[in-house]
């Protein structure tokens, strides 16, 4: 074990009490906050499910709006003629009864963008002005109409809890591993809605999604305490090895506690690289700028998908954003449509500021933007002038890492209730992501309790017309 009085002055204690203490440390110092681990000779997880098909994207940064954002003010335009009509709704929750609603009308101007001519809203300006790089998919559905079975059903590709499934992300960290083994494989950035959106499921903790945050402490408790010398952290380190040696030995049973013990060995060089990736203050104002970065409304969204464009350049393949998560999530607009108003301001420049600065630095052919929610929202209200949620169609969309830009593929109903035209379930999303980064969605499956667990259940595979 080594002369515990070289490193802590306390001197030594029993090998069995120092392997109990080093648990307890581990679990309060670093909470669920760093659940991916890798380690080096050996220890970094080989490439579980090799990519079978060309690989288009290198790096995932996954936009998804907190609540449900209204697709019929956005991106996939209706006229007004049903406006005040009563047509045929079903409510959601608990109450599903079928019933008459009166359709509440589209007050946003639409406005042709691009070479392609798409109808983008003046709530997304900025967005509409990179339309040309963006495939719209507004024929998405989904089966579940309340928020956080929703959350579950579009984050695992599954309905329920019962087999406690685990999230995108984690699903492409398992596979493919890391890519830089000083920063995590699946980084969120952002509040999110519930905690499915960073599990790691039966796969383990070792794949669930790492808290980032902009600023000078981009992980909390990351950084050693001032005034640490370099020397007394190197033997810090190599007793920490040594002890999560013998820790694994005694409890290799448990992926939680070999979890904790290989993310303490990860925030180690993280305290090395992360900082470095959190620091702006080398990145001209002119791309600054283009994110929003110092104005008042898009400063703090903007500095997330800045520091996301930064965590892809240093090789983490999955980045998640969740904006306005908590409760419901924040783009939950029953009452008034207008409280979608302040939620696109603050996103329409950062994100189109993203595809911007992607692809002057020749970053957009290799990462894939995906901006999505966990459903749309209806054509009438709650006896409001907000809009009640619709899981039966919606929009999102992909632009970078092999996507065809400036597509609308699919539509909806006239009045934006139902998918129509080339139907999508939500699990073709996630198998389209697969296939650009090169994963067969066919094969991302693995045998748990004794039945073979598949990521994408149900839907039609890829979506091949938004494929370049």
């Amino acid at each position: 074990m080594g002369d515990l009085s070289n490193i802590f002055p306390c001197g030594r204690i029993g090998r069995r009490d120092l392997f109990k203490s080093a648990a307890g440390f581990m679990g309060c110092f670093m909470g669920g906050a760093l659940g991916s681990m890798w380690a080096e000779d050996g220890h970094i997880p080989d490439v579980r499910i090799a990519p079978t098909l060309p690989v288009k994207a290198k790096s995932v940064i996954f936009l998804y709006m907190c609540g449900g954002v209204s697709h019929i003010d956005t991106f996939d335009p209706k006229d007004n003629k049903w406006a005040g009509k009563l047509i045929d709704a079903t409510g959601f929750g608990d109450n599903v009864a079928e019933m008459k609603r009166p359709v509440i009308p589209i007050l946003r101007t639409f406005t042709r963008y691009g070479k392609c001519g798409k109808l983008v809203s003046d709530w997304f300006p900025n967005i509409g002005g990179v339309a040309d790089e963006i495939a719209f998919v507004h024929s998405m559905w989904c089966n579940e109409g309340n928020h956080f079975p929703a959350v579950i059903e579009t984050q695992t590709g599954h309905r329920g809890r019962q087999f406690d499934h685990p999230c995108l992300g984690s699903w492409i960290s398992y596979a493919l591993g890391t890519a830089n083994k000083n920063l995590p494989t699946f980084v969120n950035i952002g509040r999110p809605s519930s905690p499915v959106q960073l599990t790691g499921g039966y796969l383990g903790a070792t794949v669930a999604a790492t808290p980032f945050q902009p600023g000078d402490t981009p992980i909390p408790n990351l950084n050693p305490p001032k005034g640490a010398s370099s020397a007394e952290r190197e033997r810090q380190m190599q007793m920490l090895l040594e002890m999560n040696k013998g820790f694994r030995e005694h409890y290799a049973f448990n992926s939680d506690i070999a979890a904790r013990a290989g993310a303490y060995e990860l925030a180690a060089r993280m305290q090395l690289s992360a900082p470095a990736v959190v620091d702006f203050s080398k990145e001209p104002k002119s791309v600054q700028d283009l994110y929003g970065i110092g104005e008042k409304e898009t400063d703090d969204f903007g500095r997330q998908l800045l520091l996301a464009r930064r965590l892809s350049e240093e090789g983490v393949r999955f980045i998640q954003i969740c904006h306005a998560g908590g409760g419901n999530g924040k783009w939950d607009a029953h009452g008034d449509m207008k409280e979608h108003a302040p939620l696109c301001h603050a996103t329409d420049k950062p994100v189109a500021g993203l595809i911007k600065d992607l692809k002057q630095r020749g970053m957009l052919d290799s990462t894939l933007v995906v901006w999505t929610s966990e459903f749309g929202r209806s054509p009438w209200s709650q006896n409001t002038t907000g809009r009640d949620h619709n899981p039966r169609g919606y929009t999102s969309w992909m632009a970078g890492g092999g996507i065809k830009g400036g597509v609308s593929h699919g539509s909806t109903d006239d009045v934006g209730y139902r998918a129509e035209q080339n139907r999508h379930y939500y699990s073709d999303l996630h198998a389209t992501i697969l296939n650009q980064l090169g994963l067969d969605y066919k094969k991302m499956t693995l045998n748990v309790f004794g039945r073979t667990m598949r990521l994408v259940e149900d839907g039609d595979g890829p979506i091949q017309e938004i494929i370049a």
